[in-house]
């Protein structure tokens, strides 16, 4: 049986790394339903980090308590956001930045220099284009509290869109002491820079997190576009509710008792439209990409031709229907890139135009020396699109002749799991399954899963070198042209390599109630600034 939506959407208690952070700053007082946007997000809480975890709702957490030096405005182009002003010396190596007045921590202490500054390094420890960056400087220092520069081996214009890149983890400013952080622990306590304080009182780790009005902060004066302008909260507090079956948050929406359902069944899409109290907008129009990810380091897929065998099994519509149900908001591609987006190209797509060919498979299997052992795979039971991909993908595996062992769990132990890097049998694994936004996936360096360097990247510890020297020269090409004629090899040398596989595109409409109004259309996160109840 294939899995549904109902099915699939179990409970989920993802408490890892949210019961250690006693220093959470505390919030007084409960404002009133009228006051109050209360919303069924994609899922569990996994950390207060968002550094440290790519998954999303650590960073619309990050959204809430933090903000960003630059801000992409709905058109995508960097806006500065703490910086107040910013200049490029002659020679284009040295960039000088000034935050802006009035920034405030949450423990009402200044922003500075020695706030932003490690904030950066952190970043870019964790960040595929953050580690892009740091290839590139020669120096970051502090000027003064309010000022710092970067200075640049050679030229580089991408830096402003690196610093407001959407794609996690986003560079979130943190006070000195959580920002010093080792990178690869979590931090201990959230004291913001940002439009909300997350209320410690009112939160109750699994079930709900409490976000109230930040009153100390100062908002820009330019309108709000994007995650840039002005952040002006209009709403004493919001409530990420954690509940994760999908049927019992619709009934919720109709009676009132949410405003905001981020992941409305696809299936009861009409049947909430037809409610006059119920508006379906769509905030992400360039949608998600299904992302599935390979480990390089164990068998099978440590060899070149079990990972190409995977190109001949993968069928995207089959993975894509039992979710998203109708065409009109799903799409089989083929690109290493957004298809759609600026880069996307036909270059090395034979395997996808001819179908699954499970005969090639085989042969690529048996070249590739595949001896039959189990293949771990990680089920995030509560994503629906997970879980059903995971459903379909292995009933293909099998049709291969690929033994496979389905692992369920909620998607906060995924990400616990999918950091490991032991032998799948010891605990690690070999295939999971996550989503990124298609804005992130247009180009080769927004995401961390786009690198290609071993240990020291993404899970999944895809290494090849030629994909690297390809990225390398993507960024330094001068013209858009250049850019997609290298955009075209590196997807030839992908599908050569796999260093994973995608199951389709789509978009995924949201619901809320009519009087909650002003949402933003940002194509990686879910502001919750400029939103008005009526």
């Amino acid at each position: 049986m294939q899995a549904t939506r109902r099915t699939v959407m179990a409970g989920s208690v993802a408490t890892v790394g949210l019961v250690s952070s006693p220093a959470v700053l505390r919030a007084q007082g409960r404002p009133s339903a009228a006051r109050t946007v209360r919303a069924v997000l994609q899922g569990d809480l996994p950390t207060y980090d968002p550094i440290w975890t790519t998954a999303n709702l650590a960073a619309y957490h990050g959204a809430m308590v933090y903000d960003t030096l630059f801000g992409a405005d709905a058109k995508g182009q960097p806006q500065p956001q703490m910086v107040g002003r910013w200049s490029l010396s002659d020679d284009r190596l040295t960039y000088t930045f000034e935050l802006r007045d009035g920034l405030r921590f949450t423990d009402d202490t200044p922003v500075t220099t020695a706030d932003v500054i490690p904030s950066i390094r952190r970043w870019m420890v964790r960040s595929g284009s953050g580690q892009l960056l740091a290839a590139r400087m020669t120096e970051l220092a502090a000027v003064d509290e309010r000022t710092f520069r970067v200075r640049l081996k050679e030229p580089f214009a991408l830096i402003l869109e690196m610093f407001s890149g959407m794609a996690m983890p986003i560079l979130f400013i943190m006070c000195k002491r959580e920002a010093e952080t080792d990178p690869m622990q979590k931090i201990d306590r959230v004291v913001g820079s940002g439009p909300f304080i997350l209320n410690q009182d009112e939160t109750k780790v699994g079930t709900q997190y409490v976000y109230d009005r930040n009153t100390k902060y100062i908002p820009r004066a330019e309108p709000p576009s994007g995650m840039a302008g002005g952040k002006v909260v209009k709403v004493d507090r919001v409530v990420f509710i954690n509940m994760p079956d999908s049927q019992t948050a619709v009934a919720a929406l109709q009676a009132g008792e949410i405003d905001f359902l981020e992941l409305p069944p696809i299936d009861l899409i009409d049947q909430l439209a037809a409610d006059p109290a119920i508006t379906i907008e769509t905030l992400f129009e360039l949608g998600s990409v299904g992302y599935v990810a390979l480990n390089w380091l164990h068998p099978p897929f440590n060899n070149v031709k079990c990972r190409q065998a995977i190109l001949h099994i993968i069928n995207q519509e089959d993975m894509l229907r039992p979710t998203f149900v109708s065409p009109k908001f799903y799409r089989t591609c083929p690109s290493y890139f957004t298809c759609g987006s600026a880069m996307d190209n036909d270059a090395n797509t034979g395997w996808f135009k001819s179908g699954p060919n499970i005969p090639l498979a085989k042969q690529l299997l048996a070249e590739g020396g595949y001896d039959g052992r189990p293949i771990v795979m990680l089920q995030a039971t509560n994503f629906v699109y997970m879980a059903n991909a995971a459903t379909v993908l292995a009933q293909q595996l099998r049709a291969a002749g690929i033994k496979v062992d389905v692992q369920p769990m909620d998607w906060a132990n995924v990400v616990q799991r999918r950091s490991s890097q032991a032998p799948p049998e010891q605990g690690g694994w070999n295939i999971f399954f996550t989503s990124t936004g298609g804005l992130a996936n247009s180009n080769p360096y927004m995401l961390s899963h786009l690198a290609t360097i071993g240990t020291k990247g993404w899970f999944g510890w895809a290494n090849d070198e030629k994909n690297e020297q390809l990225r390398a020269q993507w960024l330094a090409a001068d013209t858009l042209e250049q850019r997609k004629a290298i955009a075209a090899q590196i997807q030839d040398n992908a599908w050569n390599v796999v260093p994973h596989l995608y199951f389709g595109q789509w978009v995924q409409p949201a619901a809320h109630r009519k009087n909650v109004t002003g949402w933003l259309h940002e194509p990686e996160l879910l502001p919750f600034w400029n939103v008005e109840k009526s």
